[in-house]
């Protein structure tokens, strides 16, 4: 079941004319309920002109605050995003998920050096994950390079300038920008020429031990592909999309006729009969069974379950790796049933 807890709005702070930053409250009964470790996010639930809405956002602040703030751009007319800006207000109380997300940097007692590629409101989990590594460990570096349009749309920019004064030999910041010549800033686009001004001149004497992307789909996978072709390994790469993009990708085969699907989903089993041709999460919910789920784009972990028989195969997958795909976890928004029957537990994840 999808646990929503009600969160009270603590402060919002306009970061650019489209982007605002929401503190909520913690209350102390919730405080281990919204522990979260830096890259996580949160999922809102809120109804608007009747129709229920559930959104992820990526929490900015440290996990040793006793508060959680998420940052929101204006994407849509009559979404969430467009509701924070014209009418959310301090003291409204919301419906929020707690925290969840494989996109993170977990503190340890090595120290490490870390690079950051991020555009546009991807910045959001790379300001916490940037102020835990530098909160975590006295010798730790974190080196980001970060692309808008303009300073004047750039989220978190007075944040990253405070992480500057704070960390002067430990914190440094490129700001890219596409449409304005700003003083120290460097003109054009994330490109693997940036990339490479960045790890081959300005940070040529560093090993990083990590790399976090998050951003648009192409500009992550040039960075992803640029840096294993300098021989950076995989499993040092980590990124995660601010936002689906639309599923192009087809099964490779049409799907017909009907599958027996059983749910094991807090402790109780449920049953139904659905298309082949549908996803698995689609048709949890037309039986009113309250599956977690947020994006339904495949960019997030929410709606995770593990097979546990038969086979299902997923549109488009952004999140689970091979080694886990193998072990049976799918992306239920995302996973066509290929066999008669099949059981998918989302207690098993």
């Amino acid at each position: 079941m999808a646990h929503f807890h009600s969160l009270t709005v603590q402060k919002i702070k306009q970061l650019t004319p489209n982007s605002v930053a929401i503190t909520f409250t913690i209350p102390k009964e919730l405080i281990q309920t919204f522990g979260f470790t830096a890259g996580q996010y949160i999922t809102i639930k809120k109804e608007i002109k009747g129709k229920e809405l559930r959104r992820a956002y990526s929490i900015s602040s440290s996990p040793k605050s006793d508060s959680i703030t998420i940052g929101v751009k204006k994407v849509d007319k009559g979404g969430f995003s467009a509701y924070a800006h014209s009418k959310l207000k301090v003291g409204d109380v919301l419906e929020v998920m707690p925290p969840e997300g494989r996109f993170i940097f977990k503190p340890s007692s090595s120290p490490k050096n870390i690079a950051a590629f991020a555009a546009g409101s991807g910045i959001t989990p790379i300001m916490s994950i940037a102020k835990t590594v530098l909160e975590s460990n006295p010798k730790n570096t974190f080196v980001l390079t970060f692309g808008n349009r303009s300073y004047k749309e750039t989220m978190f920019y007075t944040d990253l300038v405070k992480l500057q004064l704070d960390y002067p030999n430990r914190f440094f910041v490129y700001f890219i920008l596409s449409q304005t010549q700003e003083d120290e800033s460097i003109f054009g686009r994330i490109d693997t020429s940036t990339i490479n001004y960045v790890l081959k001149n300005k940070h040529k004497n560093v090993t990083f031990n990590d790399f976090y992307l998050c951003g648009p789909e192409p500009m992550i996978h040039l960075v992803k592909d640029h840096l294993k072709e300098n021989e950076i390994t995989e499993d040092k790469i980590h990124f995660e999309l601010f936002t689906e993009t639309e599923i192009k990708d087809e099964l490779p085969e049409k799907l017909d006729g009907k599958t027996v699907v059983k749910v094991i989903l807090d402790d109780e089993e449920f049953s139904l009969s659905m298309d082949k041709g549908s996803v698995v999460l689609d048709a949890v919910l037309k039986e009113n069974i309250d599956a977690p789920y947020s994006c339904q784009g495949g960019v997030c972990s929410s709606c995770i379950a593990r097979i546990k028989e038969g086979k299902a195969e997923m549109v488009k997958n952004q999140i689970l790796t091979d080694g886990e795909i193998a072990e049976g976890l799918i992306l239920t928004c995302q996973a066509h049933p290929t066999t008669e029957t099949l059981t998918v537990d989302y207690d098993d994840v």
